[in-house]
């Protein structure tokens, strides 16, 4: 009977150190991690949603633009950073970080592409309010398609690299709840989410998933992404659970089907499955245009934002002011509008 009590309690002391350790390991990773402090600025607004506060900020003047960046616990807004200053001289350029990224609340929810569709509606509304153009980069692609339901709000989409229609038609099975399961497991989940999201992994992510040539690594953007992923303790573990088990994704048929919106898609010729992506969208719209941008995965808008501009500047209007008219000019390639 007493080597029994011994035994339980031996089990309960090193369960409980080990459970302290592991509580030690994921307050110096996460403490570490955001130190510098980096994302924060002085120029930042927050839009407070019924789901948390969403961080944005907005920069230049003229037709309004919306910047949506791709969906993972370390993306952020700074993802458009080499485009933002571009972009604001011909645009009112809004830039967002979406709920669970960035600067912007990190709930322990069950994130879903129903939830964005209602964030990028509500803030266009609340904030923007009037009709907008929408640049978007990966997952946000699909939010933005079928935001367009509400035709008041959105007027021109341009998607970068857009999740493929056959990744977005998934949804949560056996295998994916246990891994969400596993995720947001207080001790465990929270470790698992620190290896999954640790320098050397994004390091990876760069060199590997995002950008064509390795050597365009930025470490300083590197940094702030390392960052984002750690913000409020870890808590994007949340967003990383519901990505994982497949709740986030959405199938956008039928809305690319019906819209009536412009859009156009731009993409890294070295990303994988790059042109047959392409070709199923337009299979659904036939209006759909596309571009290829060479020698970029990914992120074409960080590995060559010269590039994306150039592509941006033929979609979206672009401004110019002329000495014998009183107002700006907005043009397209073929055409110009006169706007106050």
């Amino acid at each position: 009977m007493k080597k029994n009590v011994q035994r339980l309690l031996t089990i309960s002391i090193l369960t409980s150190m080990t459970g302290a350790g592991i509580f030690a390991i994921n307050k110096l990773i996460n403490a570490s991690a955001v130190i510098r402090n980096a994302l924060h600025n002085k120029s930042q607004y927050f839009y407070d949603w019924k789901f948390g506060r969403i961080h944005y900020t907005i920069e230049g003047s003229g037709s309004p633009l919306l910047l949506l960046h791709d969906l993972s616990p370390a993306s952020s807004s700074v993802e458009w950073k080499f485009l933002k200053k571009q972009l604001a001289k011909d645009h009112t350029v809004y830039c967002m970080d979406l709920l669970g990224c960035g600067c912007s609340d990190r709930p322990k929810i069950t994130y879903t592409n129903f939830l964005y569709v209602q964030l990028i509606t509500d803030f266009i509304k609340a904030v923007i309010k009037q009709p907008t153009d929408v640049l978007t980069s990966g997952l946000s692609g699909s939010f933005a398609v079928m935001a367009c339901n509400d035709s008041s709000i959105i007027r021109r989409i341009m998607m970068i690299n857009p999740e493929d229609l056959a990744v977005l038609n998934q949804i949560p099975d056996r295998q994916s709840k246990a891994s969400k399961f596993l995720l947001e497991l207080p001790l465990i989940g929270t470790l698992v989410y620190n290896i999954l999201n640790s320098r050397p992994n994004i390091d990876l992510a760069f060199t590997e998933k995002y950008l064509h040539n390795p050597f365009h690594v930025d470490t300083e953007l590197e940094d702030l992404y390392y960052e984002s992923s750690h913000l409020e303790n870890g808590a994007g573990k949340y967003l990383l659970a519901s990505i994982t088990g497949k709740y986030i994704y959405c199938n956008i048929s039928h809305a690319l089907k019906t819209i009536d919106n412009s859009i156009y898609i731009l993409e890294g010729d070295s990303e994988p499955r790059a042109r047959e992506s392409v070709a199923l969208y337009t299979s659904i719209n036939p209006a759909i245009e596309s571009e290829m941008i060479k020698s970029t995965k990914h992120l074409p808008q960080i590995e060559a934002p010269e590039q994306v501009l150039e592509a941006v500047n033929i979609f979206l209007p672009h401004k110019f002011y002329c000495p014998m008219l009183k107002y700006p000019v907005y043009c397209f390639v073929n055409n110009c509008i006169l706007r106050e």
